[in-house]
């Protein structure tokens, strides 16, 4: 039925969907000036702004343990009788497959080959002992920071009070105050928007190309990876918009088979690949090594440039991370509802980064182990082409029957894509209206426009043959204004609880 409150903002529907499609139609017919210009961009934001995004990072994930251990941690994102709406199990499945593409298994898999010829890992002690810490660190506590403060944010702006925008302008009004429905609050949701489909390129682009390898290996085939990730693009669309438009219960649901496909595949690697007291190990070094440098990690901007660790490594994970803290967090603080600031944020820590943790464990430190031992040289397969889906499906071959190794893998991501960008699609289609009345959800056409627009620019960006730094760099660029308006929204919470916890005592 028409609801005559629910009206279009076309300035944030329109100008995003005009801005795409000349983009794409750049990295068309300019694939090679367009890549080379995105390069210049991310090397002005990457070296000389870097400890910018360093700052921005440490000083979240700090105000997070903050929020919930302080007097305001015991605060229900709801009313004061208000009961969580899911069970622990399902809420943290939808959170952490929200929060998580199928990234997650791509770097699982070889985020430790990227780490080990760097300069800077030598320096350390060797990719032995230092491959394996990195990918903990880059996904662990600092980016599930970025999220679980936003969503504390985002859950009081939409369950404590009741704001009929779902925006990002709208988490800064106690900043903003008039501003935020004028000139300063539009170029945030601008902001967002962008940073949003800069965030779903990125990770479409990234890991897609390794679901095309798999299915060339299951079927025979020799199918062109850049067409066959195209034609993956096209079918995952399909999926996570019929999940999409069959609401939360369709999201609901399909993060639950996401996990339990995802832990049957950490469980067979760990029990059934020969290496499960390795994998304990190195895996409860790795994390305490991660642990007990957290602060120099956090704070290492290479100064005298010997490496550009940081500078091509953290630096962009922290933007990754930024621009995904425009739908993720929206989508964890609409899931929160009856719990308290220090249940979503502890829950979130234990939920979302314990799973994290355990993918890199697992899917990582197999190969670690059969790269020490001499088995196989996963370093030098990917040296020598550079090509790390090949060498991923290299890895995969080494597992005992390895085909049904390699069928959960594709389960797995498609599952992971689509429940990821049913979260993603339905924040983006609050964006499309001046007000949405809480309880009311997107009109179906305006959720499936979403969907399509989400997609069109990751096609470009395959098509044009981006290099992996080239597709780091989208998110680099879109997280530096953002990170601004990330501040200003911790700034605006504290200024909000403040009032709130006043007023209720």
């Amino acid at each position: 039925m028409k609801d005559t409150t629910m009206k279009i903002d076309w300035v944030i529907t329109i100008i995003p969907f005009i801005t795409i499609l000349i983009m794409c139609m750049l990295f068309f017919v300019f694939p090679l000036e367009s890549n080379v210009i995105i390069s210049q961009v991310r090397f002005f934001l990457g070296d000389t702004m870097g400890s910018y995004y360093l700052l921005i990072g440490l000083s979240i994930f700090l105000f997070s343990l903050f929020l919930a251990f302080s007097k305001y941690g015991s605060i229900i994102l709801g009313k004061q009788n208000d009961r969580p709406k899911y069970s622990f199990f399902t809420w943290g499945a939808m959170m952490f497959t929200a929060g998580l593409a199928a990234d997650i298994l791509f770097y699982s898999f070889s985020e430790w080959i990227l780490y080990a010829t760097d300069k800077h890992i030598e320096k350390l002690g060797g990719f032995e002992s230092w491959a394996s810490v990195f990918p903990l660190f880059h996904w662990s506590f600092i980016p599930w920071g970025f999220y679980l403060v936003l969503a504390v944010a985002f859950g009081f702006m939409m369950h404590v009070r009741k704001s009929d925008k779902q925006k990002f302008s709208e988490a800064c009004r106690p900043l903003l105050g008039k501003y935020t429905d004028k000139l300063p609050g539009r170029i945030i949701d601008l902001l967002a928007v962008f940073a949003l489909i800069a965030g779903t390129a990125t990770t479409f682009s990234l890991a897609t190309p390794l679901m095309a390898n798999v299915i060339n290996v299951l079927f025979n085939t020799s199918i062109n990876r850049n067409l066959l990730t195209i034609i993956i693009l096209l079918i995952t669309c399909i999926v996570y918009t019929y999940s999409l438009l069959h609401g939360f219960k369709g999201i609901s649901l399909l993060a639950k088979g996401c996990v339990y496909i995802f832990l049957i595949l950490l469980l067979y690697v760990f029990f059934l690949g020969g290496e499960t007291k390795f994998i304990f190990e190195m895996g409860i070094e790795s994390l305490g090594r991660m642990l007990s440098n957290f602060i120099e990690l956090s704070t290492f901007t290479d100064p005298y440039r010997e490496t550009l660790f940081p500078q091509n490594w953290t630096l962009f994970y922290w933007a990754y991370w930024m621009v995904w803290s425009v739908a993720a967090p929206f989508f964890i603080g609409q899931i929160s509802e009856g719990r308290t600031i220090k249940q979503t944020i502890l829950g979130g820590y234990g939920f979302g980064v314990g799973s994290t943790i355990l993918s890199f464990v697992i899917l990582g430190n197999y190969p670690l182990k059969k790269q020490i031992d001499g088995t196989a040289d996963f370093i030098s397969s990917y040296l020598k082409d550079g090509d790390l889906y090949n060498t991923i499906i290299e890895i995969i071959k080494t597992l005992p029957a390895a085909e049904i190794v390699l069928i959960m893998l594709l389960l797995a991501m498609i599952a992971f894509y689509a429940t990821s960008f049913d979260s993603i699609a339905l924040i983006a289609s609050y964006y499309s209206y001046r007000t949405i009345p809480s309880g009311k959800i997107p009109n179906k056409i305006i959720e499936f426009m979403w969907c399509i627009l989400l997609i069109l620019l990751p096609i470009a960006l395959v098509f044009s043959s981006s290099s992996m730094n080239n597709l780091q760099s989208v998110s680099i660029i879109a997280a530096f204004p953002l990170g601004i308006v990330i501040i200003l929204i911790a700034i605006s919470l504290i200024k909000e609880l403040q009032q709130f916890s006043c007023k209720d005592n």
